[in-house]
């Protein structure tokens, strides 16, 4: 149980980082809507009943993924830094200002791209009876969505009460 447990908490931790990621660079910042995308198959591998072999299969793949770009993520942090240490008035900031920007973007393209594959090399693990378990399940959460899209369609929030705070 424990076991299983922790694997949740590690895929979710993940895919939970990476999703983030992914949301900000969809349309150049965090949109709250975005949150759960990609989140599908991956948050779902809990409720797929994998074998040892896949879990054990699956972790693996994970600490893979990870250990794979570290050295980039921390070079971003250490440049992000050294970004932030500066002043706007100090010479070079600007230059600085785009080559972290040059380095976001990399970064990114290369998280939805391993993500991508990871998804990828999870799902080829699957039986076809996990896989149909994860079309239905997409299409779960497709309809929910649609729900709460027509719902706010119909109850749209009055501008006037909540920036006037009553």
């Amino acid at each position: 149980m424990r076991k299983n447990f922790l694997l949740g908490l590690a895929l979710a931790s993940a895919m939970t980082l990476t999703t983030v990621a992914i949301a900000a660079g969809q349309d150049g910042g965090f949109r709250g809507e975005h949150a759960h995308h990609g989140h599908g198959m991956m948050m779902g591998l809990n409720k797929l009943n994998l074998t040892d072999a896949q879990r054990a299969s699956i972790k693996q793949l994970m600490k893979n993924s990870f250990e794979q770009n570290k050295s980039q993520r921390q070079n971003l942090r250490q440049q992000r830094a050294a970004f932030e240490a500066m002043t706007p008035d100090q010479a070079g900031y600007q230059s600085a200002a785009a080559s972290l920007a040059q380095a976001e973007a990399a970064a990114t393209q290369t998280r939805v791209q391993q993500h991508a594959a990871l998804r990828a090399q999870i799902y080829a693990l699957l039986t076809p009876a996990q896989k149909a378990q994860v079309a239905a399940m997409k299409a779960e959460r497709q309809a929910r969505k649609q729900q709460w899209e027509q719902f706010k369609a119909q109850h749209p929030v009055s501008s006037a009460s909540t920036s006037s705070g009553q």
